[in-house]
């Protein structure tokens, strides 16, 4: 099985494609009521600290240092693991849909743990 894993914004209307949905910001998307997120979990502890979301501001001129930083952060935090679990508790569904709050859909955290959730999906399956 092939598991597809998508991205979303926050305040983009959540349809039954997107599968299991998961929050991967450490705040609560401002304006957002959480009925209408319909989330399936929100996973803070895969979000950047404050320290590096304050940093990197969603500037684009730091976005591959902010990946740097982040992959690192995820490695000493055992984001694997968490990973792991949520790719568990998603394994009925065929989609996953990482929900993010940033305006810009090139350079937020959803995008480097897509590559995360992928590397560690296809591991775990077997997938190519």
């Amino acid at each position: 099985m092939t598991l597809m894993i998508q991205l979303k914004r926050a305040y983009d209307k959540p349809v039954r494609d997107d599968g299991f949905r998961i929050l991967v910001d450490r705040l609560w998307p401002r304006g957002v009521r959480k009925e209408d997120l319909r989330l399936d979990t929100w996973a803070k502890a895969l979000a950047p600290s404050t320290t590096l979301r304050q940093w990197f501001a969603h500037d684009p001129a730091r976005w591959t240092e902010f990946c740097k930083r982040y992959r690192a952060e995820l490695a000493s935090a055992n984001a694997s693991e968490t990973i792991e679990e949520l790719l568990k508790l998603a394994r009925s569904a065929k989609t996953i849909t990482l929900v993010y709050a940033a305006k810009d859909t090139e350079h937020n955290e959803a995008v480097v743990l897509r590559e995360l959730f992928t590397r560690i999906a296809e591991h775990l399956h077997g997938d190519p």
